[in-house]
């Protein structure tokens, strides 16, 4: 499936993942990063297409957006956001925090419940368990480090272990 890629969307999601992560302590850009990801790809099995489009690099810690460095470059650039480096429980963090009020335009109702539903869903886990938790994705699993994860990937489940 070739989805069609909205940096505009992109730029709109990451700011509004960002602030629904303001008040948990673990949700610097590990966390981030796989909000995004298990937001796109929960979309795309629910309405059979992902949120931009953006592509989804294999990466040590998980998925993450290809784009993420440039965009989030762009939006401090531009004064939407601004890096917050902190420490949790003796690991640095990067933080991503908007400076300006979020604004929905690009952002469906569908699209923003799928969001905030992975959002409460992570709320309680850490940075690394949000990570560990994407390296059990078959798209992950299946692509090399580097390489783009396909959004078909998001139909791909593992078979339950039985007894058998």
């Amino acid at each position: 499936m070739e989805a069609t890629y909205d940096e505009d969307k992109l730029a709109e999601l990451l700011l509004y993942v960002a602030d629904r992560l303001r008040d948990d302590r673990t949700g610097a850009a590990t966390k981030l990063n796989k909000v995004l990801f298990f937001a796109e790809f929960a979309h795309m099995r629910q309405y059979g297409r992902p949120i931009t489009g953006a592509d989804y690099q294999k990466l040590e810690f998980g998925p993450a957006p290809r784009r993420m460095l440039p965009l989030r470059t762009d939006l401090v650039d531009r004064g939407l956001a601004e890096i917050v480096e902190q420490h949790y429980l003796g690991y640095p963090q990067q933080r991503l925090v908007p400076t300006c009020t979020i604004v929905t335009i690009l952002l469906t109702a569908d699209e923003i419940a799928v969001v905030d539903e992975v959002i409460a869903d992570l709320r309680n886990l850490t940075a690394r368990q949000v990570s560990d938790l994407s390296h059990e994705e078959e798209g992950w699993r299946m692509v090399a480090y580097g390489e783009t994860i396909p959004y078909e990937s998001a139909y791909l489940r593992r078979p339950a272990l039985t007894e058998k």
